[in-house]
C-alpha cells in the first residue's frame, strides 16, 4: 500500500470484518502491513510528564485527576521548569525520543500558566526530542502558538465512540474533542488521538472509535491504544478486565486501516505480560511509554520503567527509535523536523 493509496473512506462494516477475522490471520495481515511501512525492529520510547497534576473540573469517569472523585490525587501547581528539564534529560539518556507534557486542565487559557508551558515546550524541544503536549481543549490561535514554540505533536484522545461517549464524560462533548483536533490540523503540529479500552464499551463502540480515526484525512500520525487503569474512587473502577485478545484485535485493526500511523501501546501496559507485549509489537504497535519511576501521570497510574523496558526490547531484538523519523508520517511528503531554539 503506497502513500497515495491510503484509504479514508472505510466503512464500519469493513472495519468490523477486519476486527472479527481469525486471530492468527488478523495478526499476520497486520504484521505484513506493518513491515511495509515501518522498521519492525524499532519501537519509539516516550516519557509522559504530568506538569500540572489533579484538580481537573471534568467528570471523565476513568480519571484519577478529576476533582469530582476521591482518588487520593491532590491538586498541585505547575511543575518547576528545572524539574521538568531534568526529567526530560534523564529520559533522553534512557532512549526516550518523545516527551509528552500533560496538564490536568479542561482547556487552555491565555494566561501566565500557558506562557510557562510555551517556555517549557521551547526548552524541552531544545534537547532534540519530539515534544508533545496534552492540555485539554485549545483554540486555533493557541495551537499556532504551541507550533511556534516548537511543539511536534498534540495529544487529544477521543476515548471511545460518539455513541458511548456520554457514558464516560458529560462535561464536554464529542464535537468539542473533534474541534480541538481540527484546530491542531490547521497547523503543522502532528496529531496524537486514540482511545481507551475497558470503559464498558461494546465491540461496536471500538469499531466506531476506529472508524472516526480512520476516516480523518490525513490519519492521526499517532494513535494511542490505552487499557483502562481502574482507579478506586472513580465511576469506572469496577469495570471488567480487558483481555489480551481484545487489545490485540484493536491494535491489529488500527494498523491495517491506518498503516502509516504510529500505534502507541500506552496506559495499562503494566497489565500485559512480556509475551503479550511481544504479540502487540508483532501486530503493529511501535511505541511505548516508559519512566524512571513506576509512575505515569500519578501514583495510581503506573507504567513500566526504563530498565525493564530496555531489557524487554533487547530480548526481542528491538531498539528505540530516534526522534523526528518521518517514516511514520501519514502525509505523502515528509515533514521537516522542528528547528526552533
Amino acid at each position: 500500500m503506497s502513500a497515495s493509496s491510503l484509504r479514508y473512506d472505510w466503512t464500519r462494516e469493513e472495519i468490523r470484518a477486519i476486527h472479527d477475522a481469525s486471530a492468527l490471520e488478523l495478526v499476520y495481515r497486520a504484521a505484513t502491513i506493518h513491515r511495509a511501512h515501518h522498521d519492525p525492529r524499532e519501537v519509539q520510547v516516550c516519557r509522559l510528564i504530568s506538569i500540572k497534576t489533579g484538580g481537573c473540573p471534568e467528570d471523565c469517569g476513568y480519571c484519577s485527576q478529576s476533582a469530582r472523585y476521591a482518588t487520593g490525587v491532590a491538586a498541585q501547581p505547575l511543575m518547576d521548569k528545572a524539574e521538568v528539564i531534568a526529567i526530560a534529560e534523564r529520559a533522553k539518556s534512557n532512549g526516550v525520543s518523545r516527551v509528552c507534557m500533560g496538564a490536568a486542565w479542561r482547556s487552555v487559557r491565555d494566561d501566565a500558566q500557558f506562557e510557562a508551558v510555551l517556555d517549557l515546550v521551547r526548552s524541552v524541544n531544545a534537547l532534540g526530542v519530539e515534544v508533545c503536549c496534552t492540555l485539554g481543549m485549545l483554540t486555533e490561535a493557541q495551537a499556532r502558538r504551541l507550533e511556534e514554540a516548537g511543539l511536534y505533536a498534540y495529544n487529544h484522545n477521543l476515548d471511545t465512540s460518539r455513541e458511548y461517549y456520554r457514558q464516560v464524560t458529560t462535561t464536554r462533548s464529542y464535537d468539542d474533542r473533534l474541534e480541538t483536533l481540527a484546530n491542531v490540523r490547521k497547523t503543522g503540529v502532528t496529531l496524537c488521538a486514540g482511545g481507551i479500552l475497558g470503559l464498558g464499551e461494546s465491540v461496536d463502540d471500538r469499531i466506531g472509535l476506529l472508524h472516526t480515526l480512520a476516516t480523518m484525512q490525513p490519519h492521526p500520525e499517532s494513535v494511542p491504544v490505552n487499557i483502562l487503569t481502574r482507579v478506586p474512587g472513580t465511576p469506572l473502577a469496577s469495570q471488567a478486565d480487558v483481555s489480551l485478545w481484545e487489545t490485540l484485535r484493536v491494535i491489529a485493526t488500527a494498523r491495517i486501516i491506518m498503516p502509516r500511523s504510529v500505534i502507541r501501546l500506552s496506559a495499562g501496559r503494566t497489565q500485559l505480560s512480556e509475551e503479550a507485549q511481544a504479540l502487540c509489537f508483532l501486530a503493529g504497535a511501535n511505541s511505548i511509554f516508559s519512566s524512571d519511576a513506576k509512575m505515569m501521570l500519578t501514583k495510581v497510574s503506573p507504567t513500566n520503567d526504563y530498565d525493564e523496558d530496555a531489557r524487554l526490547l533487547a530480548m526481542l531484538g528491538l531498539h528505540p527509535r530516534s526522534p523526528f523519523k518521518e517514516g511514520c508520517a501519514v502525509n505523502a511528503e515528509p515533514r521537516a523536523a522542528a528547528t526552533h531554539a
